[in-house]
């Protein structure tokens, strides 16, 4: 992929990203499909390339079964976990969130 098709894709990514609200998740496979294209990784790359004071929202996407894919128990989870909780999204006793009650759907908000 060139150099500039990177940087579009990617900031399409992030545009979709701040679309999120507060208290709502999506996952990296349905910011793809928003961007048109079938891989769920570049997500993660456009996500890992954002500065640590980005205001974009990374924390609000999780993976397909709900999870944060970030190791449990390492900083980065703790992170995203209090982030999320602190927005009112609730995980099971497994860390998991219900994306039927927390998933983002671009039709309902």
């Amino acid at each position: 992929m060139n150099h500039n098709r990177k940087n579009t894709l990617f900031e399409s990514i992030l545009n979709i990203v701040r679309q999120i609200p507060k208290g709502k998740v999506a996952t990296y496979g349905q910011i793809a499909t928003m961007v048109g294209t079938q891989n769920p990784r570049l997500v993660g790359y456009a996500l890992a390339s954002l500065k640590d004071d980005t205001t974009v929202p990374w924390f609000r996407v999780i993976n397909s079964r709900g999870k944060i894919s970030f190791p449990q128990g390492s900083d980065a989870f703790k992170i995203q976990y209090s982030l999320l909780i602190k927005e009112g999204v609730r995980f099971s006793d497994k860390n998991i969130v219900n994306l039927k009650i927390f998933g983002w759907s671009e039709a309902n908000d």
